[in-house]
C-alpha cells in the first residue's frame, strides 16, 4: 500500500471519528437539556402541589369552623353572625331588597379574613409543609438534591426554611439570596387579595442529579469511541508493520537474488573452464575449479540453511539437542573461524575469557551459529581493519558474553530494529555489506530459547557491542 493510500485512509478514519464524537457529544447535550427542562418542570410541579395541599387544608379548617359555629371555650361565640350580617348591610348596599343573605357564606368571608390577616408564619404548619414537601420530592425522584424556603412578602424577610424557623436556625444570607435568585416558586394563598408570600426552591445539586442521568449513556459512548479509536490505532498500527514488513522481505529477495546469483556465476564460469580442452588437460588447474565450484556450493548451502532454520523457528519447530556446552571452548572455535576472513583484511580478533565456570546448557549446533553469526556481524559492519573483542564474564544468574567491535555503529532508530527479522542497518555509501537481514533476528531467538538475554549497547561512528547472557546449567 502506498504512502498516499495510507494517509488517505488515515484522514478518513479521523474524520470520520471526529464526526461520531461531534454527534455523541450533541446527543449528549440535547439529552441533558431536555433532563434540565424535565426536572424544572418537576420541581415546580412539586411546588405548586405542595401550595395547593396548604390551600385546601386551610379551606377544609375554615369549612369545619364554618359548620361547627366557631364557638370558644365557654361556650360564647366568638363571631355573632346576626351582627356580621348587619354590619355587611350598612356597608353594601346590595344586600338590601330582595337578595337573600346567607349568614353562614359571611361566617365562611370572616373566617377567611381572619386567616389573611395570620401572620403567615402562624398560618403555615411547618409540619404539614416539610412532610408534604419531602414526600412528593421522593415521589418525582428529587430527594436530597433541593433545599426550599418561605419568603413573608409583607415583611420581605424568609420565615422557614428546610421545614425550621429561621428565628431557631439563624440566618443564611448566602442561601437566602440563591433562594430569591430561583426561578422555582409558586405564590401561596394566591386567592387573598395581597398575595402574602412565597415558597421557593433552590438546588445546589442540579447539575450533578442531571448528570447523572445521562451517566449511563455518556459512559457508553466513552467506551464504544474508545473502542473505535483503539481498533483505528491498531489498523494503522498493522498497515505500517505490514508496509514495512513488505519493504523488509522485497530488500531479503532482492539480497538473496544477489547472494545466490555471484555463486551460480562463479559455478558457471568455473564448469565451462573445466569442460574447456585447455583446462581439462591440467590435473591441477581442473583441481582448482573443482575446488571452487565446492566452495561457492557450501556458501550457496549455508544460505539456505540458514533461510530454513529461520523458517523452522517461525513455525515452532526447532529441536534443541540440550548438553553441557563449554562457552569458551565453542567461542575459540568461532573466533578461529572469523579470523581467515579478518586477518587478510588487516584486523584482529582478542579474547578476554573471564567466566569461570563458562559451562551452561544448551544445543552445541545453535550456540556456535549464535557466536558465528555475531562474529560474523561484527566483521561485516568493520571498516577495512576490522577489531574486535570477544569477553565473558560471570553474572549473578549466568555467563555473560559480549562481541565488541569499532565499527560503523548504529542510529537510535537502528538499534530499536536491529532485531527484527529481515531488517538491514543502512551503511550509506558502502555496498560490500551483505546478507539477509536474518542473522541477528536468529540470534535474538536462540537465546531466547536458551532462556537468556540480548542487549545492544551502540553509537554512530564508535562501534556496537552486543551483550548475551546465559543461565548456568542446572545440575
Amino acid at each position: 500500500m502506498s504512502q498516499k493510500n495510507i494517509y488517505l485512509i488515515v484522514g478518513l478514519i479521523v474524520i470520520s471519528l471526529l464526526g461520531v464524537l461531534l454527534l455523541q457529544l450533541d446527543m449528549i447535550r440535547k439529552g441533558m437539556d431536555v433532563n434540565a427542562q424535565r426536572y424544572d418542570e418537576a420541581v415546580q410541579d412539586v411546588l405548586r402541589f405542595v401550595a395547593e395541599e396548604l390551600e385546601d387544608k386551610e379551606a377544609l379548617e375554615i369549612s369545619y369552623l364554618t359548620n361547627s359555629g366557631y364557638n370558644n371555650s365557654d361556650g360564647t361565640s366568638a363571631i355573632r353572625p346576626g351582627e356580621l350580617t348587619r354590619q355587611l348591610k350598612r356597608s353594601s348596599p346590595l344586600l338590601n331588597g330582595n337578595i337573600q343573605f346567607n349568614e353562614s357564606y359571611s361566617y365562611r368571608l370572616k373566617l377567611q379574613t381572619q386567616y389573611a390577616a395570620t401572620d403567615l408564619a402562624d398560618r403555615i404548619d411547618r409540619n404539614f409543609l416539610d412532610r408534604k414537601l419531602q414526600s412528593a420530592f421522593k415521589n418525582a425522584k428529587l430527594a436530597g438534591s433541593l433545599e426550599y424556603g418561605v419568603y413573608d412578602s409583607r415583611n420581605h424577610e424568609f420565615i422557614i426554611r428546610n421545614g425550621r424557623l429561621l428565628s431557631a436556625m439563624g440566618a443564611d444570607t448566602t442561601r437566602h439570596q440563591d433562594l430569591l435568585r430561583s426561578k422555582y416558586r409558586v405564590s401561596l394563598y394566591d386567592g387573598d387579595n395581597e398575595v402574602p408570600g412565597y415558597l421557593l426552591a433552590f438546588s445546589p445539586e442540579k447539575e450533578s442529579v442531571i448528570f447523572s442521568s445521562i451517566w449511563g449513556n455518556l459512559a457508553a459512548s466513552v467506551l464504544f469511541v474508545g473502542l473505535i479509536l483503539g481498533c483505528f490505532v491498531y489498523t494503522i498500527y498493522v498497515i505500517l508493520q505490514q508496509k514495512k514488513l513488505s519493504e523488509m522481505k522485497t530488500d531479503f529477495i532482492n539480497n538473496m537474488t544477489h547472494e545466490f546469483k555471484t555463486p551460480i556465476a562463479t559455478i558457471s564460469l568455473a564448469t565451462d573452464s573445466i569442460i574447456s580442452p585447455k583446462i581439462s588437460s591440467d590435473p591441477e588447474k581442473v583441481k582448482r575449479f573443482a575446488n571452487i565450484i565446492k566452495q561457492e556450493n557450501k556458501r550457496m548451502n549455508n544460505q539456505v540453511e540458514k533461510v530454513l532454520q529461520m523458517a523452522k523457528l517461525d513455525k515452532s519447530k526447532l529441536n534443541l539437542n540440550l548438553t553441557a556446552v563449554d562457552l569458551h571452548q565453542t567461542i575459540e572455535e568461532a573466533v578461529e573461524y572469523i579470523c581467515l576472513q579478518v586477518e587478510p583484511r588487516g584486523g584482529t580478533v582478542e579474547t578476554e575469557l573471564l567466566a569461570d565456570p563458562a559451562i551452561v546448557e544448551g544445543d552445541l549446533t545453535h550456540l556456535s551459529s549464535l557466536i558465528n553469526n555475531l562474529l560474523d556481524n561484527a566483521n561485516k559492519y568493520s571498516p577495512d581493519a576490522p577489531k574486535i573483542l570477544v569477553s565473558t564474564r560471570n553474572v549473578p544468574r549466568g555467563v555473560e558474553v559480549t562481541v565488541k567491535d569499532h565499527g560503523l555503529g548504529m542510529t537510535r532508530e537502528a538499534r530499536k530494529n536491529i532485531f527484527d527479522r529481515f531488517y538491514r542497518v543502512h551503511t550509506g555509501d558502502r555496498h560490500d555489506v551483505k546478507g539477509f537481514g536474518l542473522g541477528l533476528s536468529y540470534v535474538k531467538t536462540i537465546t531466547e530459547i536458551h532462556n537468556g538475554s540480548i542487549t545492544v549497547k551502540s553509537e554512530l561512528g564508535k562501534g556496537s557491542s552486543f551483550i548475551v547472557t546465559f543461565p548456568y546449567r542446572q545440575e
